[in-house]
């Protein structure tokens, strides 16, 4: 392999001849050899990084700051860079101490380096383009880093949104198809009253449309930047017009609604935004986790179990047990579920680390939430297409539960009372016999009450029923 010297205040280092990357990222890769996970791994992140590029040429040309041809190669490389063009080249791990600066020094140089070629120099001739003193003109680490963390979070969520939108349409859509399946509901994993199988997965729809509009809060809290704070919040080695022009340019290449923080100093230090959206993820997590619980304990069986829905069989489910299928989809969005929750612990001590006027622990949020937006993301596509709309009701086992159950006596506590109608549930559990059985031997109500009181369809929502007044004697009937 061919290498060039380029030299740092640390000294030289080879660097690959093809590589557009310099001797900054080069220490990086010696340094940071930890996940294996390269920055590009995330490319939106590396477009983020490439917009700010962008955004700070265009301000430091404009206010005289940045000769014109050495802006307009940069410009140039920074369109290539978003265009994917080359993204190989950003090869920092995703966990680097530094507070980010080997992945902003990752882009400066991979910038640097494309401008001075579309400007007719070699890679490595910083002197008609350099990458701290060119590309990262106006800029620090600490503004850049956290303003492209929260461009590629914008951006992810704008997929995460949707996927969860289709989730719940799917979802929506089998509360409709089984509205006229009866069945039991369940506490604590007893009998409790009667229900539709429609009605849950209605609830389910509701749950996971719900957190939609949380995500959505979130995004609007990721909108304030501090693009100008440089490094610490000051300003230091910008011009005073500098960080609202820089904030404008950068809005309107990204086609974000974005705004500079009214105090850079803060939001240079503060990464509240991450936490608050890292556990609007940990809700979704869990509230998915206990969807796919739900649907795993409804499909067990299919005979010794509940079976009262059908999960579409994906895959052989035992390398010893012939025929056995698994609800293998629901347990593999419930593990991308508990990483989540794991990665959210992450964040949250993480953001606590922060030290005075910067939290250098960004690259560990960063790369913590952009995992959780990616599994939630792909878990829930998954889960729809692979589970969701293939799912079949065990309509007679539903109806078979609900007659054998003794708490279909709780829709007869207005007209019997409490006590008598536990003293029902409990001769129903001893004895074996239905609960219909026993109040019409019991001659405790007319068959057309006990028939009207019982209707399947009546007992799934509120209704007006003439009440009992008081217990009454054993045995004698209400009229």
């Amino acid at each position: 392999m061919n290498y060039r010297v380029e030299k740092d205040s640390l000294g030289e280092r080879k660097v690959p001849e093809h590589a557009y990357y310099g001797v900054q990222t080069v220490r990086a890769m010696e340094n940071f050899q930890v996940t294996g996970i390269p920055i590009s791994h995330y490319p939106l992140h590396i477009e983020a990084l490439a917009c700010i590029k962008q955004a700070a040429a265009l301000a430091n040309l404009e206010l005289g700051l940045l000769d014109a041809d050495i802006a307009d190669a940069i410009l140039g490389a920074c369109r290539e860079v978003r265009e994917g063009k080359l993204n190989d080249q950003f090869v920092v791990d995703v966990i680097q101490g530094g507070a980010g600066t080997s992945v902003n020094m990752n882009m400066n140089e991979v910038v640097a380096n494309r401008a001075l070629e579309l400007m007719g120099h070699a890679k490595g001739e910083y002197g008609f383009c350099h990458p701290n003193n060119h590309v990262n003109l106006s800029q620090s680490t600490n503004d850049v880093y956290p303003t492209s963390l929260r461009i590629t979070a914008i951006w992810k969520i704008r997929e995460l949104v949707s996927a969860m939108g289709d989730l719940v349409d799917a979802l929506a859509c089998k509360g409709e198809e089984f509205a006229d399946v009866l069945k039991m509901g369940r506490t604590q994993l007893q009998d409790a009253v009667p229900m539709t199988l429609g009605q849950e997965f209605a609830a389910w729809a509701v749950t996971v449309g719900e957190d939609i509009d949380r995500v959505q809060d979130c995004r609007k809290l990721l909108m304030e930047i501090n693009m100008g704070a440089t490094a610490i919040g000051t300003g230091i080695n910008t011009v005073p017009a500098y960080a609202a022009f820089v904030c404008e340019k950068l809005a309107h290449i990204t086609g974000l609604p974005l705004t500079k923080s009214p105090n850079l100093v803060e939001a240079t230090s503060d990464t509240g935004a991450f936490v608050q959206l890292s556990g609007v993820f940990k809700r979704v997590a869990v509230k998915l986790s206990k969807i796919c619980n739900d649907l795993r304990l409804l499909s067990s069986g299919p005979y010794a179990g509940l079976g009262e829905i059908n999960l579409p069989p994906r895959q052989p489910g035992s390398s010893i047990m012939p025929g056995k299928v698994n609800p293998v989809i629901p347990e593999m969005v419930n593990q991308v579920c508990f990483q989540a929750i794991g990665n959210d612990l992450t964040v949250t001590i993480a953001a606590e680390h922060g030290q005075l006027e910067l939290n250098v622990f960004e690259p560990i949020i960063a790369f913590n939430l952009f995992q959780t937006m990616d599994m939630l993301l792909r878990a829930m596509r998954i889960l729809k297409d692979r589970c969701i709309v293939g799912i079949t009701a065990n309509r007679e086992r539903c109806a078979q539960l609900v007659r054998m159950s003794a708490g279909i006596v709780t829709v007869l506590v207005p007209y019997l009372g409490y006590d008598e109608a536990s003293a029902i549930a409990k001769e129903s559990v001893a004895t074996g016999r239905t609960v219909y059985d026993l109040v019409l031997e019991k001659k405790l109500m007319t068959i057309e009450e006990l028939e009207d009181a019982l209707d399947p369809m009546k007992m799934t929502h509120p209704r007006m029923v003439q009440r009992s007044a008081c217990p009454r004697p054993e045995g004698k009937p209400r009229r």
